[in-house]
């Protein structure tokens, strides 16, 4: 490896490079080899051409995985919600002020999991391209959208598009004071009866829904919770929900048990 390209691979660790050159860094085989398969591939070091010392030098790792590639960062047009008539519509996924990495790049993971093709974010949220975000995905980035924007006009315009009321895009927010998604009662033997949560029963409309997931310390901006008109929330099981326990849950987490409850068969 020459100085240059040592150096090029480490500067791709400031989001400020990344924007001006237009690239990102993954490391390790099998993350490499599922993002090659939608990114272009620029540069790669692997034991064929690079030392373990310099293989260090470049990675953003406590413990390098011995492969490190530098892939060109995919540019598109804004998430659009569909308008078109048909089944299975696929929830668009929304992230307000999404700080840590690891986080993110779970959740890209996790809506990849549960076929969740698009997420939007707010401007504030995390780079996707973050080198700790690329590793998370475990190459998930390359089946999932991430678009930014702000989230408030971008949300206000999918509702404007569909004002009408026969015809109104659901959005789900996960809020303290929404309906219990679990709104059901278990019995002894552990069988489900009454009804679920309204809020998950199957949507007349047939456009996208949004599903909006909040930051880990504050939730969902005020300006945002304002757009939800689908208010849900996890309860807490402990101790019949009475005793004391954390605050929240992780909001990476939250989304799986979220989507999961949003694709069980209705």
């Amino acid at each position: 490896m020459t100085k240059s390209e040592i150096k090029l691979v480490r500067s791709l660790r400031q989001k400020k490079f990344r924007d001006e050159l237009g690239l990102f860094i993954a490391e390790g085989d099998k993350c490499i080899n599922e993002l090659r398969k939608h990114f272009e591939l620029v540069l790669l070091a692997d034991s064929t051409n690079a030392t373990s010392k310099e293989i260090e030098q470049m990675s953003a790792l406590r413990a390098p995985q011995g492969s490190i590639a530098v892939f060109r960062q995919v540019t598109g047009d804004r998430c659009q919600v569909s308008g078109d008539r048909g089944q299975n519509l696929q929830p668009i996924l929304c992230l307000d002020g999404i700080q840590d990495p690891g986080n993110l790049g779970t959740i890209i993971r996790t809506a990849d999991w549960f076929g969740v093709h698009d997420i939007v974010c707010s401007l504030d949220t995390v780079d996707c391209y973050n080198p700790k975000v690329v590793q998370a995905t475990m190459g998930s980035l390359t089946r999932v959208r991430v678009h930014y924007t702000n989230l408030v006009e971008w949300i206000t315009q999918c509702a404007s598009c569909h004002s009408d009321k026969k015809d109104q895009i659901p959005i789900y927010g996960t809020l303290l004071d929404g309906e219990n998604i679990y709104d059901s009662v278990i019995g002894d033997r552990g069988q489900v009866s009454g009804d679920r949560c309204q809020y998950l029963q199957p949507v007349t409309c047939n456009l996208q829904p949004i599903i909006i997931m909040g930051n880990e310390g504050n939730g969902i901006s005020k300006e945002v919770r304002k757009l939800v008109t689908h208010p849900i929330r996890i309860p807490s099981y402990a101790d019949g929900g009475s005793a004391e326990t954390i605050e929240s849950l992780n909001v990476a987490i939250a989304t799986a048990i979220v989507l999961a409850e949003f694709r069980r068969p209705k």
